[in-house]
């Protein structure tokens, strides 16, 4: 597993109406296989950053480097995990989606199919390898998703509000499966998220981000055991800690968002 060094990242958005800033000297550092949540409001740059991480868009100052290296571009290093459903190609059973990337790698067929079926037993889907996605609820199609992201085995997980379009039952049966996943795989892993309930029962530490540019606010070690109690005194009060720094942002955030008419994630 990898360490990550985000430093002084800056990217602005060239748009009809003009400039609009994404993120802002964005620093900070990440230790091989740590959980960090990246949280805050709508338009902060949290999913920017997630793609410049990802090696999808090019900052126009600073640099990202994994494992010391400078990222210049997606590499095998990163799998990304995305909100979106349609991220799974629909032609392709279960099976053939997580062993995709291991035929792009030349993986001779019976060896990636061996490596998606322990996949999908990790993220208990062992059952459903020839369905397709539209056989899948949304829970399933996700974590469908998650096993082709760890089938190739990299280093650090990318995740983009993964969960933001699940029902709340399903959201926290996800959470649940996804500490378990993190525990036995033990990558590093970088999670976007505006849920601040999320960040604590998740992540080692939380970066929070300000909007309009983004930038970094604050960080916080979680200072919770695994596994975590959501209904604890000491969980709740780690969130309202989140939710005190998040407050004003948030409300100034939305504000410049309507003033501009711009927004982005």
């Amino acid at each position: 597993m990898l360490p990550i060094e985000v430093r002084d990242v800056s990217l602005v958005y060239d748009t009809p109406g003009g400039q609009v800033p994404g993120v802002k000297n964005v620093s900070f550092n990440i230790d091989a296989s740590e959980f960090l949540c990246i949280v805050g409001p709508s338009g902060c740059g949290k999913s920017t950053l997630l793609n410049i991480i990802a090696g999808f868009l090019t900052p126009g100052a600073g640099e990202i480097r994994i494992g010391g290296k400078a990222v210049t571009g997606h590499g095998m290093d990163r799998g990304v995990v995305f909100q979106d459903f349609a991220q799974l190609f629909p032609w392709r059973t279960a099976l053939g989606n997580v062993a995709f990337g291991l035929e792009m790698k030349g993986i001779p067929k019976q060896e990636r199919e061996q490596i998606a079926r322990e996949q999908l037993r990790l993220v208990k889907l062992e059952k459903f390898t020839g369905s397709y996605p539209h056989h899948l609820s949304g829970g399933m199609q996700q974590r469908v998703a998650i096993a082709r992201a760890l089938a190739y085995n990299p280093a650090v997980l990318l995740m983009d509000e993964p969960f933001a379009a699940l029902d709340a039952l399903t959201r926290d049966e996800m959470q649940r499966l996804l500490a378990d996943v993190w525990r036995e795989t033990r990558k590093t892993v970088i999670y976007v998220t505006h849920n601040v309930a999320e960040a604590a029962y998740l992540a080692d530490r939380v970066v929070v981000m300000t909007p309009h540019p983004g930038t970094v606010k604050a960080e916080f070690k979680v200072p919770l055991a695994r596994p975590r109690d959501p209904l604890s005194a000491e969980f709740v009060a780690f969130q309202k800690e989140l939710l005190r720094h998040l407050g004003q942002d948030t409300a100034q955030g939305e504000a410049a968002t309507a003033t501009n008419g711009q927004k982005r994630t």
